[in-house]
């Protein structure tokens, strides 16, 4: 309000004066801005008046405490019903719970964002366990080939969790630009959303890679323990 209406002057000491009001008010001093109604929108031009000048129902004062908030609720309201006997604490609440509160959407979306990944995961890794386990099945006789010109189970082991490492990192190959993309998406509907972070995306590409190595751990302990003779009678 102070940069709007007064540029780069100072504006301690000058007078204002709102619509319907019968007197100036005089500017005591300039704060930060702030989000004061909705934390989604561009701080406002705000005005703070004393709330013994003001003839509304209701006020609203702000309380910092170097302790937990919720520690000293009590005082606070035995302080004011001593001091102001005839006005009544209608409300407390911390400024942790009023931003919880008006991000209760994005929270949720975010929240179910979260599980619909971990689903996406797990039907991933079973997927993945599944083309690997057929793999190993409709391989039986190359591997009975290998073992018996010598191959031993820590190579074949070897042979089947490359792949799964190999499919893994050519499905991340994709997934890493379109996660990239979804993130600078996020951020452009959310004002103030941090994106320059690499974390999340390199977290889920080494949870994506462990999900595909646990998945081909059961196919690969199959294919170690394939009997070379058998093997090689299997059709």
């Amino acid at each position: 309000m102070a940069r709007y209406y007064f540029g780069g002057a100072n504006s301690i000491g000058k007078y204002v004066m709102r619509d319907g009001d019968t007197k100036p008010y005089e500017i005591v001093g300039v704060v930060g801005d702030a989000k004061y109604l909705e934390i989604r929108d561009a701080p406002g031009r705000t005005m703070y008046f004393n709330m013994f000048q003001e003839g509304r129902l209701f006020s609203q004062f702000e309380l910092r405490t170097s302790v937990e908030p919720g520690s000293v609720v009590g005082e606070v309201r035995r302080t004011v019903r001593d001091v102001l006997k005839t006005v009544p604490v209608a409300r407390v609440i911390t400024l942790a719970d009023q931003v919880e509160a008006s991000i209760v959407p994005e929270r949720l979306i975010a929240t179910l964002s979260g599980l619909f990944g971990a689903l996406g995961a797990l039907i991933a890794a079973i997927g993945l366990y599944g083309l690997l386990s057929y793999t190993v099945a409709r391989r039986t006789n190359e591997i009975g080939i290998r073992m018996a010109l010598g191959a031993t189970q820590s190579t074949m082991s070897r042979m089947v969790m490359g792949e799964a490492l190999a499919m893994s990192c050519g499905g991340l190959l994709l997934g890493i630009p379109l996660a990239y993309w979804g993130k600078r998406f996020a951020a452009s509907l959310i004002p103030d959303l941090p994106v320059e972070s690499a974390f999340p995306i390199a977290f889920g590409a080494v949870v994506m890679i462990a999900l595909a190595l646990l998945a081909a751990y059961v196919p690969a302990r199959r294919a170690t323990r394939v009997d070379p003779v058998e093997a090689l009678r299997y059709e």
